[in-house]
C-alpha cells in the first residue's frame, strides 16, 4: 500500500501543532491527529504562556531561544495577534542561597549568548512595581523573554498548518501503530488506518502508550499542577516573576505569576510532593497558598478578583528532561515528548528543530546538544535542571 502521507503526527497540542506548521512549511504532506475535538485541548490550554531561554540546561535554552524568535515575530509574519508580550523574567532574591543558586548558572547562559543579568534591589524594584523591599538582594532579569497566550498561539499555527496543506483529523485517538517489523508504517484510529514513511509521537501525557505501541519504554508520567487567572487590571507588571523561595512548611516552590497583554494576572506554583497522574479537580490549599505568597511579594495585589482556577498536567520524565529524537530501535518513528510542564515555551523550537530532522537529516541547533534528549539515552541518570 502507498503512502497516504510524507508524515503524521501524534497529537494536536503545544508541540505537535508546531511540529505539523513546520513540517508542511518544509513542503511534506502531513496529518496531524488527535482524539480531542480541536487543537489545543489536552494541556495547551492548561498553561499559563510563560516563554523564557533562561534555563540552565543547554538543549532547553537553544529551542527555547527558538521559540521566541518564532512567537517574537509570528504577528509580523502571519498578521495574526497571539498575545505576544516581552516584558522579560524576574527572578527576585531574598536569601543567600537562592542568589547563590542564580548566579551559579549565569555563567552557562551568557555562553549561549542569553541577555541576562545580577541585579540590585534597586533595580529590581524598578522592574517589579510595589515588590517587597524588605530583605531584597537583587535578582535575575531576562529582558528578551516573554508571555504568549496559548489558546490563541494553538488556533493560529493550526490554521497556517492548514493554509500550508496540513491536514487534521480530530476525535480520532490512536489505537495502534501499523507496524511493518521494526518500522512504524502508519497508524489505526477508529475511522480508519493512515499510513507515512515517518511517525511524530508529539502525544502529551498519552506518549508513554504510543511508545509501547512501537515496540520501546519511553517513560513519562503526569503530573498534576494548578493555576488560576484574575480580571483585568491596568498594566503596571511587564516580567512574569518567579519567586523561587521555599512556600509554607516546605510544600511548594517556583510561585510563577505574571500580567498577561490583556491586563490578566496569571499564576501557578510548583509542588514539591509530585500529584501524579490526571486529576484535575482543584485543590482547597491553592488559592490561599498563592494567594499569600503573592500578596506577600507585590502587597499592592491583595484586591485583585480571581476569574477561575484549573489543572493541568506536566507530562515528566524520570530525569527531568524532554525525550525528542528518532529511537534507535525502530525506524520511521521520531518522538517530541515528556516537555515537564514546559511543552507550550518548547512547542515552536521542538517543531523546528524536528522538521528539519525528518526533512534534512539534521536539527537547526547543534546536534551534539540535541542529542541531550535522545529517546536512548539513560533516564536513570540525574541531570534534573536546577530552576524548572
Amino acid at each position: 500500500m502507498m503512502a497516504d502521507y510524507d508524515a503524521i503526527v501524534i497529537g494536536a497540542g503545544s508541540v505537535g501543532v508546531p511540529i505539523a506548521y513546520f513540517l508542511a512549511k518544509e513542503g511534506l504532506a502531513v496529518l496531524c491527529v488527535d482524539g480531542r475535538p480541536s487543537s489545543g485541548q489536552g494541556e495547551n490550554k492548561s498553561a499559563i504562556g510563560g516563554v523564557r531561554a533562561t534555563h540552565s540546561d543547554p538543549a532547553k535554552i537553544l529551542l527555547c531561544k527558538e521559540s521566541l524568535r518564532i512567537f517574537s515575530s509570528w504577528k509580523g509574519d502571519t498578521g495574526t495577534d497571539i498575545g505576544w508580550k516581552m516584558g522579560g523574567y524576574c527572578f527576585p532574591v531574598f536569601r543567600e542561597e537562592e542568589e547563590r543558586t542564580l548566579r551559579s548558572i549565569l555563567p552557562v547562559q551568557r555562553k549561549f549568548k542569553l541577555n541576562i543579568d545580577f541585579l540590585s534591589a534597586k533595580e529590581i524594584e524598578k522592574a517589579v512595581p510595589g515588590i517587597q523591599e524588605k530583605g531584597l538582594r537583587g535578582g535575575t532579569l531576562s529582558p528578551e523573554d516573554g508571555q504568549v497566550s496559548p489558546l490563541l498561539a494553538v488556533e493560529s499555527f493550526t490554521n497556517e498548518a492548514r493554509g500550508l496543506g496540513a491536514e487534521f483529523r480530530f476525535g480520532e485517538p490512536v489505537n495502534s501503530l501499523v507496524m511493518e517489523g521494526k518500522t512504524v508504517a502508519g497508524i489505526r484510529t477508529p475511522k480508519g488506518e493512515y499510513k507515512a514513511p515517518v511517525t511524530v509521537n508529539a502525544a502529551g501525557s498519552a506518549a508513554t502508550a504510543i511508545c509501547r505501541m512501537a515496540g520501546i519504554d519511553v517513560p513519562v508520567r503526569p503530573d498534576s499542577h494548578e493555576a488560576g487567572i484574575t480580571a483585568p487590571v491596568k498594566q503596571f507588571l511587564n516580567p512574569l516573576v518567579v519567586d523561587i523561595r521555599p512556600g509554607p512548611e516546605g510544600k511548594t516552590s517556583n510561585f510563577y505569576f505574571g500580567q498577561v497583554h490583556g491586563g490578566q494576572f496569571i499564576f501557578c506554583y510548583t509542588p514539591r510532593q509530585p500529584f501524579y497522574g490526571e486529576d484535575r479537580r482543584s485543590t482547597s490549599e491553592f488559592m490561599p497558598t498563592i494567594a499569600r505568597r503573592m500578596a506577600e511579594l507585590i502587597p499592592r495585589l491583595r484586591g485583585l478578583t480571581v476569574r477561575r482556577v484549573w489543572r493541568g498536567t506536566y507530562p515528566m520524565t524520570p530525569d527531568g528532561v524532554a525525550v525528542v529524537g528518532k529511537p534507535s530501535k525502530v525506524q520511521g518513528f521520531y518522538v517530541a515528548i515528556g516537555m515537564c510542564g514546559q511543552g507550550f515555551m518548547l512547542g515552536p523550537g521542538v517543531g523546528a528543530n524536528v522538521a528539519s530532522h525528518i526533512a534534512k537529516g539534521r536539527p537547526l541547533i547543534d546536534p551534539e546538544v540535541f542529542a541531550l534528549l535522545s529517546p536512548d539515552r539513560d533516564f536513570t541518570a540525574a541531570k534534573t535542571e536546577k530552576l524548572k
